[in-house]
């Protein structure tokens, strides 16, 4: 009943390569190119202020460190930390947004990141000065754009690598975002803990208004909606389901119901992802599912 729709059919192209994995990878050859480069100090990419992000840097011109500083680390447990969090959060967000809006999101947490570390280093520069390195900023946005899609999903972290602990997302979210603010009250030394933040900002606010539209000036999602979409919004959750035509849903066939109800929301995702659904629209791709369990 669903798979002859087109927008239900898998595509015939081969799968190209997951730009999630694409990033770990160009992350770990920049690290190596640095060591090899630099004859393992890197004193040119992160200390002579060329390609590492400063505020010295800045001052000069050199508006590319908001970009390469993210593809550069200070030694191998910072690449690897980072690359770890690119690529547990990074293929769902992937998946969920497509290529392109992901790319834009991890290197616009990056360069927002970035700013709030280096205005940091300008308004007290003997705490936050220095040269700054990293994808840390990119990987919080990715947290905080999985913790915003997917709130309850529960996750397993260990603890100093050894203790286990199970946290829904949006709890790990709210964690990161206490210990990034604890870390620029209480400053740690080579921890860019506002650069963290200005990552988790830009990946909650990406979600919220360029994903779902939650924060528009109408309430509704970006992209417009079908008449009747929002009915029970409106009414209340003890309604009556309805159609877009306002007939009850269970004075419909199931064929008449796929069509009237399913089918929109399913062009929905194959136009914009999963993610740009509305609660409503969800309850009824559930109630969808219930229906056809009966037959």
């Amino acid at each position: 009943m669903l798979e002859d729709r087109d927008y239900m059919r898998q595509p015939d192209y081969l799968p190209r390569v997951s730009l999630t994995v694409a990033l770990i990878i160009v992350n770990a050859i920049i690290y190596v190119f640095e060591l090899v480069v630099s004859g393992h100090s890197r004193s040119l990419f992160i200390e002579d202020h060329y390609f590492a992000l400063s505020v010295e840097g800045l001052k000069h011109g050199f508006v590319w460190q908001l970009l390469t500083f993210q593809f550069m680390h200070a030694g191998l447990l910072h690449l690897v930390v980072n690359c770890w969090a690119i690529y547990v959060f990074g293929r769902a967000i992937e998946e969920a947004l497509g290529w392109k809006k992901f790319l834009i999101l991890y290197l616009s947490s990056g360069v927002v990141g970035g700013i709030c570390q280096v205005l940091a280093g300008w308004l007290w520069p003997g705490l936050f000065g220095g040269p700054v390195v990293g994808a840390s900023a990119g990987g919080f946005g990715l947290i905080a754009a999985f913790a915003v899609l997917f709130p309850e999903r529960e996750l397993v972290l260990l603890l100093f690598f050894i203790i286990p602990i199970r946290l829904s997302a949006k709890m790990l979210l709210m964690l990161s975002a206490v210990l990034a603010l604890a870390g620029i009250v209480f400053p740690i030394n080579h921890v860019a803990n506002a650069a963290h933040l200005g990552g988790m900002l830009t990946g909650v606010i990406f979600i919220r208004q360029f994903i779902q539209g939650r924060w528009s000036r109408s309430g509704f999602p970006s992209g417009g909606a079908a008449p009747g979409e929002f009915i029970s919004g409106w009414v209340g959750k003890s309604s009556l389901w309805r159609s877009a035509s306002n007939k009850p849903d269970e004075d419909l066939s199931n064929d008449e119901f796929v069509k009237s109800e399913v089918d929109p929301i399913l062009e929905k995702i194959s136009r914009r992802g999963i993610q740009s659904l509305t609660e409503r629209e969800r309850q009824i791709l559930e109630k969808a599912r219930e229906r056809m369990a009966k037959h």
